[in-house]
């Protein structure tokens, strides 16, 4: 029992900014609701762009019935974290041609969140 007082004591110690660091799916569902214009996180729901459903781990390019750009189809992207936040920090820049100019929220702890979210909420690729 100490040691768990000591660690949530120890926890609010910590300066704000570290406290930051922490992803908050809920915080990135808000977040995504700018994204859902165009994208689902629903499991073969398509729209302008392809359903997020899964999205972590999973190949760039893969759902079959979504017609992805020439750019897209070859990049062979892993969608990982560190990828999600460069893809959503400039699209442009890490897949040049591609036809998502829509750049994500510019502020890295949004990107986090957003990220965090569709881990928690879009299952196994």
């Amino acid at each position: 029992m100490k040691v768990v007082v000591a660690l949530a004591i120890a926890g609010l110690a910590l300066p704000a900014a570290a406290r930051a660091q922490v992803a908050d799916p809920a915080r990135g569902e808000e977040i995504f609701d700018e994204c859902s214009g165009c994208h689902s996180i629903e499991a073969g729901t398509n729209r302008y762009g392809p359903s997020l459903h899964a999205v972590v781990g999973r190949r760039s390019g893969a759902i079959g019935d979504f017609d992805y750009s020439d750019a897209m189809r070859a990049s062979r992207l892993v969608w990982t974290e560190a990828t999600l936040d460069r893809w959503l920090t400039n699209p442009r820049a890490l897949v040049p041609g591609t036809r998502m100019d829509f750049p994500g929220p510019p502020q890295r702890q949004d990107r986090r969140d957003v990220i965090a979210y569709l881990e928690a909420a879009g299952g196994a690729p």
